[in-house]
């Protein structure tokens, strides 16, 4: 059978997903239904790059770690864009349908949590919303597995960073206070430039797994935060 978009793509089951429960259906109910759909794409999409990055640092790869975090911040940045879309619908345009989506919410979404697994934002309580699903069993066993952010920091010891670093990533352990001192002390004992610039973009990480976008301003925010300024 001969290959075509529409087949290569799956468009005919795609474009059927679409299904409002609204009577008539309230018009707004479909940019609610096909934002959410792409949320969950671009959530595969970043996780499947994530498990890329990782086996990238762990064979300290750097070209191809430098092409998958930037391909994965900007996904994010896509994502945080997508709420202005989101944001054209009114509040009662939502409520004309929101009484039939009953008890579902954005919380239940396993793809919506596990990029925050990766990226080290995790606990068991976290899990409580798919108790009970396959999702649930996913999570829970990547309570145990080490995240993006873990990975970086073995990159930087197999580079041979100085003990004070591995010493100072131990006492920060928690918290946002971590990544700044931790990458921050990258920036002070110097090294290869590299690894300098690595740096940056994880930072940019460690902002959006706190839930805040970085952006355009996001290394003058770390800059800001460590007290120097370095050449870019």
């Amino acid at each position: 059978m001969t290959v075509t978009y529409s087949s290569y793509l799956h468009l005919d089951e795609l474009l059927a997903a679409q299904q409002p429960l609204s009577q008539g259906p309230e018009h707004d109910e479909m940019l609610f239904i096909v934002i959410h759909q792409v949320y969950e794409l671009w959530f595969k999409q970043l996780l499947h790059e994530a498990a890329h990055l990782g086996a990238a640092l762990e064979q300290d790869d750097l070209p191809r770690v430098y092409a998958t975090l930037k391909r994965f911040l900007t996904i994010l940045k896509v994502q945080v864009a997508q709420i202005d879309i989101l944001e054209t619908m009114s509040p009662v345009s939502f409520l004309s349908f929101r009484a039939r989506l009953d008890t579902a919410s954005g919380f239940q979404s396993p793809q919506f949590r596990e990029p925050e697994f990766v990226l080290g934002r995790r606990s068991a309580r976290m899990i409580a919303h798919h108790a009970g699903t396959p999702a649930a069993d996913r999570l829970a066993a990547m309570l145990y597995e080490p995240s993006l952010w873990d990975q970086f920091v073995q990159f930087l010891v197999r580079q041979r960073q100085p003990r004070r670093y591995r010493r100072r990533h131990r006492m920060r352990r928690r918290g946002q206070r971590r990544w700044i001192a931790a990458i921050g002390l990258v920036y002070r004992i110097g090294g290869r430039a590299d690894r300098q610039r690595l740096a940056e973009p994880f930072g940019d990480t460690r902002h959006v797994d706190h839930g805040r976008h970085v952006g355009a301003d996001g290394a003058h925010d770390f800059q800001q935060r460590l007290g120097q300024p370095h050449d870019r």
